[in-house]
């Protein structure tokens, strides 16, 4: 992937430190999110590249794009990905939303392209009632056709859900028959949710039970398509298969998780982000950080 001359040098360098951050805010402009991200000491960052909750994108002005990769290269921030709008839905049974869904999936493709961002993080869908079986088909004939309709090589990454709903992707079986389903394998890999996979049923609070999730988890899917952490507590309990995020420590997954985690050489270059609740100072970011950074033996 092409990219502005000095910034593969930039992130090379950084590819040593722990990659561990945030979801930043992007009002004012994306080019706002990296100075956002140093502010809070990022190494890792997640954004929107636009409203998560409009189908409608503003274009990517160039004075943007030149500001992002500036605050970027002074940032500290050693990976980065896009997490697309909460609109969209890839298993949607209504082929009209099923094809906007795609539509928008692929402009969101395209523009992490433009960012340089090389991730782009999303939820399965629903399956809106049409079962699972047929939600998942759906998903994967998007996910194949935005694969071959992009301009661009951003992969994607299948996130983990709680389950709630009909929201598909709460099994490691279906993340599974996802990636199977893709015809370039090279374009597709996991993010794991701790509170999404928490909620959907996979133990996490001992030691025993995080070992078994993720050995499971490497016999369904395999460890290597594992490619992005989202950080999160959980406000609900162990199988609610609800999806709400709580700070670290505070909720029903407790701090040993998190532990296990900062401390687990399997994921030690994995980027992993916080997507917990912020005031606009963003001073919980960095207590959560901190708090995480602190678990490191």
């Amino acid at each position: 992937m092409a990219v502005k001359p000095g910034y593969n040098q930039i992130m090379a360098k950084k590819e040593s430190k722990r990659l561990l951050g945030a979801h930043m805010p992007i009002a004012g402009g994306v080019e706002k999110a990296p100075l956002s991200g140093m502010q809070v000491g990022c190494t890792a960052m997640q954004i929107f590249t636009k409203s998560s909750n409009q189908w409608a994108a503003k274009k990517l002005e160039q004075k943007s794009l030149d500001a992002w990769f500036a605050n970027m290269e002074k940032s500290g921030i050693g990976a980065v990905a896009s997490h697309d709008s909460y609109l969209i839905n890839l298993g949607s049974p209504e082929k009209l939303l099923r094809e906007k869904s795609l539509a928008a999936f692929i402009e969101e493709m395209n523009r992490a392209e433009l960012l340089k961002i090389p991730y782009l993080i999303f939820h399965p869908g629903s399956h809106v009632g049409s079962g699972e079986e047929a939600g998942l088909n759906a998903v994967a004939d998007c996910m194949n056709r935005a694969l071959n309709e992009s301009e661009s090589d951003v992969q994607l990454l299948i996130e983990t859900t709680a389950g709630q709903g009909t929201n598909l992707g709460y099994t490691f079986e279906h993340i599974a028959f996802l990636i199977d389903a893709v015809k370039d394998k090279r374009r597709v890999g996991v993010c794991l949710d701790t509170c999404h996979v928490f909620a959907a049923g996979y133990e996490l609070r001992t030691e025993e039970g995080y070992k078994e999730t993720f050995k499971k988890f490497d016999k369904v899917i395999g460890l290597e398509h594992l490619k992005f952490f989202h950080i999160n507590d959980s406000k609900k309990d162990f199988g609610s298969r609800v999806d709400r995020h709580e700070h670290i420590g505070k909720g029903f997954l407790g701090e040993k998780p998190f532990e296990f985690l900062m401390n687990d050489k399997r994921f030690a270059k994995v980027p992993m982000v916080l997507e917990t609740p912020k005031g606009p100072d963003l001073k919980e970011d960095m207590e959560n950080l901190s708090l995480l950074r602190s678990l490191i033996h």
